[in-house]
């Protein structure tokens, strides 16, 4: 009877851990290498388990936003969105040698709605999208590299614009009046404050 027992818990663990095995591995991470400035390949686009399906922790690009895991809000949000083009005119000049750092969480609603219509403005722009860096965190406004560290990350998507390494300012969690609005009014230099400023 002790043996049947002893048996019994052998075969229930290694029925566990192989279920484990079997689900990490439908739960793969999707990475794509690119080099970076001191010639050091950096993972992109990685995903890792979260709730019924995957998050992007880390690096991404639009290709990774575009992933079949993230096609329900990216796309139509993209496609639905119309800037209006004399604010996308006026930004055109303003976003030379501009960098813009967003941290966003692919889990995240606010996320949802705001990425996607940056990347539209952008696009309207012909803004030069390698000086833009895309940093998913996670719900604790993470990344496993550190990424969000020394950047003050309280809310996402948190959009933030560089001119010679200086902050302009930031767009934090949702617009004050339109996307491509608020992006005019912080490179042009106006008085911009976003929902969380002090």
């Amino acid at each position: 009877m002790k043996k049947i027992l002893i048996l019994l818990s052998v075969t229930t663990i290694l029925a566990c851990n192989s279920s484990k095995e079997k689900q990490s591995t439908i739960k793969t991470t999707e990475t794509v290498s690119f080099a970076s400035k001191n010639n050091k390949a950096e993972k992109m686009n990685e995903t890792v388990p979260y709730e019924e399906s995957v998050m992007i922790l880390g690096k991404a690009n639009r290709a990774g936003l575009q992933n079949e895991a993230f096609k329900d809000w990216f796309g139509p949000g993209y496609e639905s969105y119309n800037p209006d083009s004399g604010v996308v005119e006026k930004l055109k000049p303003l976003l030379k040698d501009v960098q813009i750092t967003v941290f966003m969480g692919t889990w995240c609603e606010d996320s949802h709605r705001e990425v996607p219509y940056l990347y539209k403005v952008l696009d309207k722009t012909g803004y030069d999208e390698s000086q833009l860096t895309v940093i998913a965190v996670s719900e604790e406004k993470t990344t496993p590299q550190g990424f969000e560290e020394g950047k003050n990350i309280t809310h996402v998507p948190t959009i933030i614009f560089y001119k010679d390494e200086v902050e302009m300012g930031r767009i934090v969690e949702f617009t004050i009046q339109t996307l491509e609005q608020d992006m005019l009014d912080i490179l042009s230099g106006a008085d911009y404050k976003n929902p969380y400023s002090e």
